[in-house]
């Protein structure tokens, strides 16, 4: 309120200089005073004070710290400091939140993924179960006996033209 008063005044001031004509006195008791005739309550009135004690207050703080050179540096780091940290909290905090949300996101696409290999894998079960009916009407029949060759012990007769030839690579190989 007090800076209010100050810069009506102060406007006030430079139109009577503008003007020419001298400015009328007015008592700063008077000006701050809420004008009665105008009907503003008591409440008002109240809040008014509680505002410009506030803004005084502010003022002197203000002012304080202004005047005061060698406590104004350390209160100023600290105050940079508690910005910081409470900036670097708040960028890990949003961090966290979003790994948070992408890890939900993840997991609902792994529960979408798993729930499709278990549908397929039924599918693949009942297709293989209905195998051999379609083979049956498709006229197959199932094979009477099966014969098993193994060919890891395979030795080529010696008589044969392709054992011949192997043979004589062999020995050519061997050679060198």
């Amino acid at each position: 309120m007090t800076l209010t008063v100050r810069s009506a005044r102060v406007a006030r001031s430079a139109r009577s200089a503008e003007t020419g004509r001298p400015r009328p006195h007015t008592d700063e008791r008077t000006a701050a005073r809420p004008d009665e005739s105008r009907g503003e309550s008591r409440a008002r009135r109240e809040r008014s004070v509680d505002v410009s004690a506030m803004s005084e207050g502010f003022g002197r703080i203000l002012r304080w710290v202004m005047n005061r050179r060698a406590p104004f540096l350390p209160t100023v780091l600290a105050a940079l400091f508690l910005i910081g940290t409470l900036l670097g909290t708040l960028a890990l905090r949003t961090q966290m939140v979003e790994n948070s949300f992408e890890a939900t996101r993840l997991n609902r696409s792994i529960s979408n993924l798993t729930q499709d290999a278990q549908t397929y894998q039924s599918e693949l079960d009942r297709l293989e179960a209905q195998l051999p009916t379609k083979a049956k009407d498709l006229g197959m029949v199932p094979q009477q006996g099966s014969i098993t060759i193994d060919l890891q012990g395979y030795q080529a007769p010696a008589d044969s033209p392709s054992a011949s030839a192997s043979g004589a690579a062999t020995g050519a190989e061997g050679a060198q």
